[in-house]
């Protein structure tokens, strides 16, 4: 499958290209529109749109769960962890 990234406006649900497609007979084509959103996207709206996403599909596959809770060693950064620590302190000045 190719790839071909134009800009362009939507007029009434119509999508008016910039410049010409390197296309030259009736294909079916993918879209994936990509724009500005002007609203605010909260936390529940965000993981319901990542859950439902077909990108992520793969991460179902068993063949893909290669870790378990035996594997490695817990991993603690002091400096981050005085960071979060002082976080708080910072934000109501105490």
């Amino acid at each position: 499958m190719a790839a071909v990234e134009v800009s362009g406006t939507i007029e009434r649900n119509h999508i008016r290209l910039d410049t010409a497609l390197p296309i030259s007979t009736p294909k079916r084509v993918r879209v994936l529109v990509m724009y500005n959103y002007e609203g605010n996207w909260n936390e529940a709206e965000w993981l319901q749109a990542a859950a439902h996403n077909p990108a992520f599909d793969f991460l179902n596959d068993p063949a893909e769960d290669i870790y378990s809770l035996s594997d490695g060693k817990a991993w603690h950064d002091d400096i981050m962890q005085a960071q979060v620590n002082e976080r708080p302190r910072q934000l109501f000045n105490l």
